[in-house]
């Protein structure tokens, strides 16, 4: 067996330079990387790009790394409640390819699987489209569309084992998995990290060959992007 463990976030994040491209899971701020982010803006790494399907929010999430600069280009499919990254985005401070969300999740599997590229019926005949390769299936028309190419794949997950295999819990099932394994390394940090064989093989989710290191994580914030209560009687 093949031990992909890593004592700390510091030695997980080994090789991160300036310009490289850097996929990062989760769905609004739930089940993100938040130990990798926080080590990212640590570093200061500078002219990156992040395919993510949004950037968190102001103080939080790849919001923090938007409020250094240290972000490049931004990849993703909505701006979500993040007020710098749409400040940014306006202002032309910031590249951003704005994506159909379905379509975002595609090319990141389509990396994973070894497909360079697929075609999809979404975004065809709008601005998705321009530049693009089209053709005609059975009547319907498709937009190519190419897998991502990114250094590093930043993904969170709720328990993992010391081989890498992986379990994600509710939301956070949201792009981790697709993630996992679509770029040339990809590095889980998780809540529990227990020993292989520990695991029910018939809960995981990821196999662990799809990661190359895998650590626990620590202090995790789990914030609610949009808390809701039910006002009293």
């Amino acid at each position: 067996m093949i031990r992909k463990t890593v004592p700390n976030v510091a030695e997980a994040l080994s090789g991160v330079k300036d310009g490289m491209t850097f996929m990062l899971g989760g769905f609004g701020l739930c089940g993100i990387p938040e130990n990798a982010i926080a080590e990212l803006v640590k570093l200061n790494v500078t002219d990156v790009t992040c395919i993510s399907n949004n950037a968190g929010v102001d103080d939080f999430g790849l919001g923090l790394l938007l409020q250094k600069k240290q972000i490049k280009k931004m990849i993703s499919s909505y701006v979500g409640e993040n007020d710098e990254f749409e400040r940014q985005m306006l202002s032309g401070e910031l590249d951003v390819e704005l994506i159909p969300q379905g379509t975002l999740a595609e090319r990141c599997r389509a990396a994973q699987g070894g497909f360079p590229a697929f075609y999809t019926p979404a975004g065809y005949g709008t601005e998705v489209a321009e530049g693009k390769e089209t053709r005609e299936f059975n009547g319907k028309m498709y937009v190519l569309e190419h897998a991502f190419q990114a250094d590093f794949a930043f993904v969170k997950a709720w328990k993992g084992d010391e081989a890498g295999n992986l379990i994600f819990k509710g939301t956070a099932r949201n792009f981790n998995p697709c993630m996992c394994g679509a770029a040339k390394i990809t590095v889980a940090e998780v809540e529990e990290l227990v020993p292989a064989g520990t695991l029910d093989p018939n809960q995981i989710h990821i196999p662990g060959i799809f990661v190359q290191r895998i650590f626990q994580g620590e202090k995790y914030e789990k914030r609610i992007e949009q808390r809701t209560v039910r006002q009293k009687a």
